[in-house]
């Protein structure tokens, strides 16, 4: 067995890219099917789906039912993008509720979307994590999650509450953490702040969003390739943030550009051909890990 409960920041500390997919049924059955998947790990979504943690719940004990995985781990990790938005510190903390309550179901990282505003995403990490992380010298406040959350999360990691608490911590500040936190720099006003905003400690990795950036910049349907000159701009300027800031970058890749992909810097990947897509890249990166 894995000594990590997070396999997609395990294979992010070893330098390889990793892969995900959606999570299909929303149901205990949902969940069992899915631990068999072939993505490292699975993205659920509730920017544009209904908010219902009880399906959440239901699915995370169907992964646990249908595991370990092949690589060893308990469950695939799993990462929900949340229905608010990083506009603004003020709504972000009148929000944080869902961070809190999401996370307390036991997945392992979360994705917030329109993140505009650095302080907002300071709010986002705050609220991520516990009071008693180490939180000085980082910018940050103290954390504002809660006892009693534990409970379900602690059953899904399968340790003891006291062990969760622990390790329930924000990576790559934490280098311990196994909670993956990401932002979604998807409109212009996002990027605008893009370099304050990913170099936010406790935040693991950002992607940029084509098809909310286009309409930011007034083109309806300009999710895929090629893109204008101004969405190609904005692209470049988020992805030298990631870099120089130390975090991943998310990109869709496809199965005869991911290699150039990942030569290119990408490190975590999404897009329409998926597992073939994922299985060259992996064969290019020479992932010894079991998929």
């Amino acid at each position: 067995m894995s000594g990590r409960v997070n396999r997609a920041i395990e294979l992010l500390e070893q330098g390889q890219p990793i892969y995900y997919t959606g999570s299909g049924e929303r149901s205990y059955e949902g969940g069992k099917k899915a631990a068999g998947t072939w993505a490292d790990f699975i993205m659920y979504e509730f920017e544009h789906e209904p908010f219902d943690l009880t399906c959440l719940h239901e699915y995370m004990r169907g992964l646990v039912d249908g595991g370990p995985t092949r690589s060893g781990h308990r469950t695939p990790a799993v990462i929900c993008t949340l229905p608010c938005e990083g506009t603004d510190p003020v709504s972000m903390r009148a929000n944080s509720w869902m961070v809190k309550q999401v996370l307390a179901q036991g997945v392992h990282g979360l994705l917030l979307c329109h993140a505009e505003s650095p302080e907002a995403v300071k709010v986002f990490v705050e609220s991520a994590r516990y009071p008693f992380a180490q939180y000085s010298g980082s910018g940050l406040a103290q954390g504002r999650r809660g006892a009693g959350g534990q409970g379900i999360a602690s059953q899904v990691w399968g340790m003891t509450g006291v062990e969760y608490v622990q390790r329930a911590d924000v990576w790559p500040l934490n280098p311990k953490g196994e909670i993956l936190l990401g932002l979604k720099i998807e409109n212009h006003r996002a990027v605008a702040n893009v370099e304050a905003s990913v170099s936010v400690p406790g935040i693991g990795f950002a992607e940029w969003g084509p098809g909310d950036m286009a309409m930011s910049f007034g083109f309806p349907d300009n999710h895929d390739e090629p893109f204008p000159k101004i969405m190609e701009n904005a692209r470049s300027r988020i992805f030298a943030a990631t870099r120089a800031a130390g975090i991943s970058f998310l990109n869709t890749v496809r199965e005869d550009d991911v290699e150039m992909r990942i030569d290119e810097g990408v490190r975590i990947c999404s897009g329409p051909h998926g597992e073939v897509a994922a299985e060259k890249g992996r064969r290019y990166t020479k992932r010894t890990m079991p998929s």
